[in-house]
């Protein structure tokens, strides 16, 4: 869908106790999460996780209004008894920590993360946003390997772009079954195939040569992702009520944020495209790669920092679970 104000429109699937949209949204993550285990061969590099977070953080600038959305129908769902414990599951630099925190104004919150570069973003970000201390603690953790034994009870568990992650998601559910409170909810968002937006028009792309370069640069992270990341575009509703979870919404958000645009948006767009080409040298063509080049050249003048042809295109989709 479309619209043309750049707000994204959001669509539900029924599961019978979905309540309404709110004003907005993240990302997290979109890439709203990062890394809980340790299967991913090679980890990450100090200029990886650098890029990362910049992606992460651009993300959450330019699809706040997605976050803003999520959290408000979390808010509708614990009107009754609105959670005192949180946690934020692969919290990656904080966008869902500090979200959670703008909406549950009396909560604390417990963000994990394998990473201790994010865990300290998290820190500097609470500290920048005058948060009171004591209500964020962070845990440095591979959930592969074994769960910090204090991070429960909770009554709200967030897990953005961070369960598909775990080398054995049921054995995670199981966990966080045993973490959350008898009547506390589960969150779970996460992406299609692959985790990047869309930003070019095909109208852009063959100005560029041949059309169909994000298309193939998609396909191409899908196809590695099926072997290094199994576990990313599974679907969680079924895995949730496998795990004893009583799924209470199941939402798909199609997001398309047309001009007029955030003003991050050609940032977020050039700190994706260079991840994408960063990561596919071996499975691109010269001539897609050429592309890139020319997109990612921040002095050129058909760079993606110039073009105000620019659309966001992504799918995220949320499950609310709760524990009986």
């Amino acid at each position: 869908m479309t619209q043309q104000d750049g707000a994204p429109q959001s669509h539900g699937h029924g599961h019978g106790h979905e309540h309404g949209h709110g004003a907005g949204r993240d990302h997290e993550h979109g890439h709203g999460g990062h890394g809980l285990g340790g299967h991913e061969p090679g980890g990450h590099s100090e200029a990886d996780e650098a890029g990362l977070a910049e992606v992460l953080d651009l993300d959450a600038e330019v699809l706040h209004s997605y976050l803003a959305e999520v959290t408000h129908l979390l808010a509708e769902l614990t009107t009754a008894a609105p959670p005192e414990r949180i946690l934020d599951l692969g919290s990656g630099t904080g966008t869902g920590t500090l979200a959670l925190l703008g909406q549950f104004k009396g909560a604390y919150v417990t963000a994990v993360d394998l990473s201790a570069s994010m865990l300290r973003r998290v820190t500097d970000k609470v500290g920048a946003a005058g948060i009171a201390e004591g209500r964020v603690r962070t845990v440095q953790a591979d959930l592969d390997e074994a769960w910090p034994e204090d991070l429960g009870p909770v009554d709200l568990v967030w897990a953005s772009a961070s369960l598909h992650h775990m080398a054995d998601p049921d054995r995670a559910l199981a966990e966080l079954m045993t973490t959350l409170r008898p009547g506390g909810l589960l969150a779970v968002v996460e992406m299609d195939a692959s985790p990047f937006p869309r930003f070019l028009s095909e109208e852009s792309e063959a100005a560029l040569g041949r059309p169909g370069l994000e298309e193939r640069c998609h396909a191409a992270v899908a196809d590695q992702h099926a072997s290094d990341v199994p576990h990313l575009g599974d679907d969680w509703g079924v895995r949730l009520a496998a795990a004893g979870f009583a799924v209470e919404a199941e939402r798909r958000f199609d997001i398309r944020l047309t001009a007029p645009l955030p003003a991050a948006t050609g940032r977020y767009a050039q700190a994706s495209l260079r991840r994408l080409r960063d990561h596919l040298q071996d499975r691109l063509s010269g001539e897609d790669l050429a592309a890139l080049a020319t997109l990612l050249d921040g002095d050129g003048p058909e760079s993606i920092l110039r073009r105000d042809d620019l659309t966001v295109v992504a799918v995220r989709t949320l499950w609310v679970a709760r524990k009986p």
